[in-house]
């Protein structure tokens, strides 16, 4: 391709947005459509304020300085991938973190109750002491979760030992090692034995017919970390199953299942599944206590 016919972001941008458009791409990992994406890319490629688009539209731009750019737009183009897995970087809120294709892109409704406390459910949270993460990935959840409560002690579990390996990378930018344990178990196999205020998880809940209509940009992802079962149950009901055992007398429950409300309350329905309202509904995150999982 001709560099010389991209003299600055503004040109860049329309390019990008005209391509990933014509390539029918699919977003989901953080930007919601071809603009918000491409400027995103330009910016980081450029290594610019991400939040600071419009002084540098008209900058003209060294001729590598557009070679990188047009090589980044090409290769999500071609590659199907998540942009993350491009910049090796994913927000959560005003969070960064490290990503790559051994875990899956940090996105997450619960990220969006942890500044509240999970309100009006937790009404102490200095009083919180032990966090149990199932499923943690990057290990996004439970550094969020560490910030919220700092006088707790976090457990993040996961089966996967490549994904304990990138959160690894997380806790240690966070600085969190001496709070925040990363535990490589089946769910709670290797858990401590001793008793939570919280446990939260985001685990694989995509169900098997959903599962293969998945675009390409989500099957580059572990497929470990997405896919849960007939009717997207598997783990969910694993963890409910061992949830009471291991919470405290008033310890909460918190599980995020996407859109698989009707599979949960099939599967969970009895025992009064409270929704709470997140960005995207009052359908993607429920929460049951201590005393209802022991029914």
């Amino acid at each position: 391709m001709n560099t010389t016919l991209f003299t600055t972001p503004r040109d860049l941008l329309r390019y990008a947005v005209t391509r990933f458009n014509t390539a029918q791409l699919f977003f989901g990992h953080g930007s919601m459509e071809a603009f918000d994406e491409a400027a995103y890319l330009i910016l980081h490629t450029l290594k610019l304020p991400l939040d600071r688009l419009d002084p540098f539209l008209d900058a003209r731009l060294l001729p590598e300085e557009v070679a990188s750019v047009l090589a980044v737009i090409e290769r999500r183009v071609v590659e199907r991938i998540p942009a993350a897995y491009i910049t090796n970087e994913a927000w959560l809120g005003t969070y960064k973190f490290y990503v790559d294709e051994r875990t899956i892109v940090p996105r997450s409704f619960i990220a969006e109750l942890i500044p509240d406390y999970f309100a009006p459910w937790v009404n102490q949270p200095e009083n919180v002491s032990n966090i149990l993460e199932l499923c943690t990935g990057s290990g996004c959840l439970a550094i969020m979760m560490a910030d919220a409560f700092p006088d707790a002690r976090v457990d993040a579990v996961d089966i996967s030992a490549d994904a304990l390996e990138v959160a690894k990378r997380n806790v240690a930018t966070y600085e969190l090692e001496d709070r925040l344990t990363l535990i490589h178990s089946d769910l709670y196999a290797n858990v401590p034995a001793k008793k939570y205020d919280l446990i939260i998880t985001n685990p694989p809940y995509v169900n098997s017919g959903s599962m293969s209509k998945l675009p390409m940009e989500y099957r580059a992802e572990p497929e470990l970390a997405l896919d849960g079962g007939k009717d997207g149950m598997d783990l969910v009901r694993r963890i409910v199953a061992g949830a009471a055992e291991r919470l405290t007398d008033d310890g909460l429950l918190i599980v995020e299942i996407g859109n698989e409300k009707e599979f949960a309350e099939a599967a969970f329905g009895e025992l009064g599944l409270t929704w709470l309202t997140t960005s995207n509904g009052d359908d993607m995150v429920f929460l049951l206590t201590a005393d209802q999982l022991k029914l």
